[in-house]
């Protein structure tokens, strides 16, 4: 084929991307090879699979509200990168093709501060296909991110590979052909928690919700509010949307206080969960009033204060125990405890 004469064909190209975008889900994965004869050339082949290393950019905020998720996230696709290059055994189990490298290259990550911003992040994966000739982009935390870099990845031809985005939208009405998600997100979310709150608390609840102003929030909020009505008859009595970013939640717990909620359900992700939910405890609408938290990471706990969080109901999409029923999640963890980082799970998968 002419495209060989080129380096990577663009037919292996997709298959390697479909491979990294599918099978690093843990504890388990499955690879979806992706056939794309007669379609228009990808992005910046052939010259960005030229060479001997492939490049990929991630926008991923290490400033702002999202900042420590953001490290976080990034340690995480370091890790991977540093498998894939050197055939890691846990690598080649999730994505058995895998062997020093894609395809013979090696892997190298470019990475900006996106600040959680979309506009900001659609500049960095600019640069990173001007100047580095990515093929691959991820990262967003934020799914307003997330849905611009879809929107992108459309437009530029280059996959895209979220790093977490927990907006309904973002593989659902702005899904795109080059956008790939597999993290959890709101719908997943409502369907995990909402049993457990309906069996541990009982049906006929009234609930206030805490949504932060953009499509994560809303979605998640909608989906957790829909289930809890439909399966358990809950009643939202107020829904306090803030800014992203928010550092004072006084006027907004306030509402709540007054509301006759007896559950908080606080949608607020990164710093904004963590200052929302040590505000509820200061303004003493906490423990009165239950905490729910129904789409977070494992950390939060580490961040807003154990005593905080205890008790509190929360949905994640790993949970270190399941390494008791899954050998893969083991040698992640062992391999992850290794590194000494405190957090690595997003970017890596």
């Amino acid at each position: 084929m002419d495209d060989l004469k080129h380096g990577v064909s663009r037919r292996s190209l997709l298959q390697v991307g479909a491979g990294l975008a599918g099978a690093v889900v843990l504890p388990g994965g499955m690879i979806m090879p992706a056939y794309a004869a007669n379609e228009p050339a990808m992005g910046t082949w052939p010259a960005g699979s030229q060479g001997d290393t492939v490049n990929i950019g991630a926008a991923v905020p290490r400033t702002g509200a999202y900042a420590v998720q953001g490290e976080d996230e990034l340690k995480g696709m370091q890790l991977a990168v540093e498998h894939i290059n050197e055939g890691n055994p846990l690598i080649k189990k999730i994505a058995p093709k895998v062997s020093k490298g894609v395809l013979g290259k090696k892997v190298n990550l470019v990475v900006a501060d996106s600040g959680a911003k979309p506009n900001d992040a659609v500049q960095a994966q600019q640069r990173f296909i001007n100047d580095n000739k990515i093929v691959l982009m991820t990262g967003s935390t934020s799914s307003a991110v997330a849905v611009a870099l879809n929107k992108f990845a459309q437009r530029e031809h280059i996959l895209y590979v979220t790093g977490i985005s927990g907006s309904n939208d973002t593989t659902g009405k702005d899904c795109v052909r080059y956008g790939f998600r597999q993290n959890f997100y709101g719908e997943t979310a409502a369907n995990a928690i909402g049993p457990v709150l309906v069996k541990a608390y009982g049906k006929g609840k009234k609930a206030a919700f805490m949504t932060p102003d953009y499509t994560y929030g809303h979605t998640v909020t909608k989906s957790v509010n829909e289930y809890l009505t439909k399966n358990g008859g809950w009643t939202q009595v107020t829904d306090q949307v803030s800014p992203l970013g928010t550092q004072d939640f006084s006027q907004y717990i306030t509402n709540i206080a007054n509301s006759g909620a007896e559950f908080i359900i606080n949608v607020n992700w990164g710093r904004d969960a963590v200052l929302s939910v040590q505000q509820c405890k200061q303004f003493g609408v906490t423990p009165k009033m239950k905490m729910v938290i129904p789409y977070q990471i494992p950390f939060l706990a580490k961040e807003a204060g154990p005593e905080l969080m205890e008790g509190v109901y929360a949905a994640t999409d790993y949970w270190w125990t399941l390494q008791d029923k899954y050998p893969l999640a083991k040698e992640f963890n062992d391999a992850f405890n290794k590194k000494d980082y405190d957090k690595a799970i997003a970017g890596y998968a």
